[in-house]
């Protein structure tokens, strides 16, 4: 990419003006915006690295470079207060190339308005309330208002809205809740402003995890009442009890009595991240919450753990925070992180990752629940047709393409050092994967002849059957289906647009096959993996697209399936080699054994160079199978 216009040069700092101070930057662009707000324990080190070497930079720095044109700074003096202040400003300006997290979907949450008068239980969503106490988020509301029904039995608040509170006072009489016993009916004085303030306040503290003393509290006056003979209030205590207990068993008991933690997990790709939360309070799972973010700046696990843990416990209510917070890994900066939460809290927060045990355990199951999240958030955003619109034309604008590319045909290369090399074609039509038209080939080439050799090979021959097939119909576009045989040709259609998986050699092969075959009418580009590059033929610099962009994510999915197929293949092909092989003639060894064996030592070739002693610790092979099959392989090298 080609040094901008306005390079960062411009407005770079005299040198020795940057102190060695830990701080908080912020870059702005010519309108004063600011686009990237970032800390550092010594600002002059971490500043002149973006002004040292532009092409040397990650294209995303280049591309929030070429966006700012000033930059200024506060120094602070710990790291705890550079990570508030990067807090604040992140908050206040909502820098463009910041990490933002937002919500997967709209969360539930139990509500107790403890701000009014006469506190009411309800189920909101959206943005907090002051004045309100929160539990949860909950996967589904219909899971709150089965606890809430269940726990009105034995605390029962107002849930009514103001309209309904009020006209019940006007009219002098309560709502059904207040006939069935499960609201106390303060809108007709049953009960006085302070009791049922008390009873929302119990509420609130079972719902926040203070069980035990309640259900105790409850068993102790039941047995009193039925010492003292009073059947009809033990019976209805002892069903105040099973309430309660019903209410505790419709949440998981996931680690010991008394655990209070959040636990985080994560999944990622190059684009996007998904993020998951349980929360567990009394060893219980209370609630579930996920984001997901568009990694708009090169970031780690470990990166996009402390944005996380900033932005998301940064406006949490004290009481809402756990004592631990379980992550897949540690902010770079954990303990200025910790001692920041610990100080919001009021008390000690502990930022760790779970080794082994239950808690580890637990964690895999929130990575699970992330990557669902995340392959589901990918599917709905691949099936919006305008979405696919917009990245198609996004494509043709970058490429500088005369029309969308509506077919798109992507190339990969598989092998295991070298050995059963095979490529995949993947085709998607209109934004859409059109797998009846995927291909797999096995290349032909020499042993270890290379990536871009394969390249070459595999674009020569698909085109060279489109070729064929056109002119044996004598048609410009043949038809898809051959009148001859009734079915579908293989290679009927060309793409508007090749994209090899990789760099600027791939790139060249696949342009130099089409020349070679004097196709002119197809685009050709490559993704590299390493920093998602957009590579045209000729080409010095790539062509960078923007990390929110949907052309770029198009162009990785497409990248990625043909990356799945071909490994689909080359596995498939390893498999056969192996059961084709002179150990079939071995007695004893099943197919079970032989993908063992495949497994262990990863391909036949390196499975012929090994002893009996390196076959022997594969299990289920014992001395003399694995003498056995040393004699067949070297026999069948001979």
């Amino acid at each position: 990419m080609a040094r901008p216009a306005n390079s960062p040069l411009s407005f770079r700092p005299e040198p020795g003006s940057i102190p060695e101070s830990p701080g908080v930057y912020r870059f702005r662009d010519a309108g004063g915006r600011v686009v990237y707000v970032g800390k550092a324990k010594s600002l002059r080190q971490r500043l002149n690295s973006y002004f040292a070497d532009f092409a040397g930079l990650h294209p995303r720095t280049q591309t929030m470079l070429a966006t700012a044109a000033a930059v200024d700074w506060t120094v602070v003096g710990t790291e705890v207060e550079a990570l508030q202040l990067e807090y604040s400003w992140i908050k206040e300006f909502d820098p463009r190339f910041n990490v933002k997290y937002r919500d997967d979907k709209s969360y539930p949450f139990l509500a107790v308005t403890m701000g009014e008068s006469f506190p009411r239980v309800q189920v909101l969503r959206g943005a907090k309330r002051k004045g309100t106490r929160y539990f949860g988020p909950y996967s589904h509301a219909w899971a709150i208002r089965e606890t809430v029904d269940l726990l009105l039995r034995v605390f029962p608040v107002r849930t009514c809205s103001a309209g309904v509170f009020k006209r019940a006072g006007q009219i002098g009489r309560p709502c059904l809740l207040g006939y069935i016993d499960k609201c106390s009916a303060p809108c007709v004085a049953r009960v006085s402003e302070q009791e049922h303030r008390a009873l929302a306040e119990d509420f609130c503290d079972f719902m926040a995890g203070n069980t035990g003393r309640f259900i105790k509290r409850l068993e102790r006056e039941m047995r009193e009442a039925a010492a003292a003979e009073e059947y009809e209030r033990a019976a209805r205590l002892r069903d105040d009890v099973q309430a309660l207990q019903r209410a505790l068993e419709k949440q998981a008991v996931v680690l010991g009595e008394g655990t209070d933690c959040d636990v985080v997990a994560l999944a990622d790709d190059a684009l996007e991240a998904a993020i998951q939360v349980f929360y567990v309070r009394g060893g219980r799972i209370r609630g579930q919450r996920g984001w997901v973010v568009d990694k708009v700046e090169e970031a780690s696990p470990g990166d996009l753990m402390e944005h996380f843990l900033l932005q998301t416990y940064g406006d949490a209510a004290p009481e809402a925070m756990p004592r631990e917070v379980l992550v897949p890994a540690l902010p770079p900066e954990n303990d200025a992180v910790a001692e920041l939460l610990s100080e919001h809290r009021g008390a000690r927060v502990e930022v760790r990752v779970p080794q082994r045990g239950d808690k580890r355990s637990l964690m895999e199951t929130v990575e699970r629940n992330a990557k669902e999240a995340l392959a589901q958030h990918k599917l709905r955003r691949a099936s919006d047709l305008t979405t696919r619109s917009r990245a198609l034309q996004e494509i043709a604008d970058a490429l500088d393409l005369d029309q969308a590319p509506l077919r798109i045909e992507c190339y990969d290369v598989s092998h295991l050092q070298g050995d059963d090399v095979v490529a995949s074609m993947v085709v998607f039509e209109d934004g859409l994967a059109r797998k009846s038209e995927y291909r797999r080939f096995a290349i032909r080439g020499v042993a270890g002849q290379g990536d871009v050799a394969s390249i070459y090979e595999v674009v020569c021959r698909r085109f060279k059957r489109y070729l064929e097939e056109r002119s044996t119909s004598g048609e410009l576009d043949p038809e898809p289906i051959d009148p001859e045989t009734g079915k579908p040709r293989k290679f009927a259609y060309p793409p508007n647009l090749v994209v090899v998986d990789g760099g600027p050699a791939q790139v060249a092969a696949a342009r130099r096959a089409l020349d070679e075959l004097g196709v002119d009418d197809v685009a050709v580009s490559g993704l590299a993996k390493r920093l998602e590059e957009v590579w045209l033929p000729g080409d010095d610099q790539p062509v960078i697209l923007p990390r929110t962009s949907e052309a770029l994510y198009l162009l990785q999915r497409v990248r990625d399936e043909a990356h799945r197929f071909a490994i689909a293949y080359h596995r498939s092909k390893r498999a056969k080699s192996l059961k084709e092989s002179a150990l079939d003639e071995i007695r004893g060894l099943g197919a079970a054994r032989k993908q063992a064996l495949l497994r262990h030592f990863g391909s036949v070739k390196r499975l012929r160079g090994a002893t009996a002693e390196e076959i022997r610790e594969v299990p289920g092979i014992g001395l003399s199978t694995a003498e056995a099959i040393v004699a067949a392989l070297k026999g069948e090298g001979t």
